[in-house]
């Protein structure tokens, strides 16, 4: 007869947001495996937030990944935000097995944005990574296929920056 073993519930956060159990020793075993990367590890809500260098965030991503202790295999979503005097680049990491979850957030310079292509190590980057570059003019350096997604070739300007002037259209 086989037995059938789970990963344990996550357990839910106590006092509304603060980082639970599960959360904290995540917090801590990160701030020992990413030493001595520049990076600072705080907690944001319910999940741990590591904020790190542009330079630096894809070791970040690859230590995340291939640390077992971590295994944060999963890149849930990358994301791109405007918040007018910089861009932030922020990747939701979750480790299937483990099941925890953290965030990588990089400031980027909103007049020259470049960050590394993270797709060598979690090859679901990509179409994420194409769209933050159409919509907000970043560049993922190293990307292996920057062709447009969204938008057309040609298209001017980048739609995602609250900076892009949008037509005043008059109704009838």
């Amino acid at each position: 007869m086989t037995e059938r073993h789970s990963a344990p519930a996550p357990t839910q956060p106590t006092g509304g947001h603060a980082l639970d159990q599960r959360g904290q020793a995540l917090k801590a075993l990160l701030t020992q495996l990413l030493q001595p990367l520049p990076v600072e590890i705080g907690e944001s809500l319910d999940e741990v937030v590591i904020k790190s260098p542009p330079q630096d965030v894809l070791e970040v991503c690859r230590r995340c990944k291939e640390e077992p202790q971590l295994d944060l295999d999963y890149l849930r979503c990358l994301s791109v935000v405007d918040y007018k005097d910089h861009l932030q680049v922020v990747y939701h990491l979750y480790s299937v097995s483990k099941r925890h979850r953290c965030v990588i957030k990089t400031d980027l310079s909103v007049d020259n944005p470049g960050v590394a292509s993270i797709v060598p190590v979690y090859a679901g980057a990509n179409w994420h990574e194409r769209e933050g570059a159409e919509l907000f003019g970043v560049t993922f350096v190293g990307h292996p296929d920057m062709k447009p997604l969204l938008l057309w070739e040609g298209f001017e300007g980048h739609p995602g920056l609250k900076s892009f002037p949008y037509h005043e259209y008059d109704q009838w």
